[in-house]
């Protein structure tokens, strides 16, 4: 696996849709991928319904093949006050280059990349001193 930078051409973050992610979630079952929500039925159980946040972080080559993207997803989770989690769902490359971007301004790119950072490395209400 080789870790996809921002600077990269295949770099991107897209805002997909709840339905995009159960179609996501469905290859990755056909597939047998592991990266994936056990069944839809728990990432319904656990993703809100509104839009997702998704940005590729690994490709997963074999025999020089790409297979794979291994992305993190941003959502809303289910019933939880506002609270927002973070994942990773492998998606298929051609699926993966149909997704509308929304880092096409440099500045917008830094801002989306420096957020998914904070969030995958956790971030917590603190108060202030």
């Amino acid at each position: 696996m080789s870790l996809v930078r921002s600077s990269d051409a295949d770099f991107r973050v897209c805002q997909i849709g709840f339905d995009d992610l159960l179609a996501i979630q469905l290859d990755a079952e056909n597939r047998g991928w592991a990266t994936r929500w056990s069944s839809v039925d728990a990432l319904r159980g656990q993703v809100g319904a509104g839009p997702v946040v998704l940005r590729p972080l690994l490709r997963e080559e074999r025999d020089g093949v790409l297979r794979a993207y291994r992305c993190l997803v941003m959502f809303s989770i289910v019933d939880d006050q506002g609270r927002g989690g973070v994942a990773t769902v492998d998606v298929d490359p051609g699926r993966f280059e149909s997704l509308d971007r929304i880092d096409r301004d440099p500045d917008v790119r830094k801002a989306l990349v420096l957020m998914f950072s904070l969030a995958a490395n956790g971030i917590s209400t603190v108060a202030k001193k």
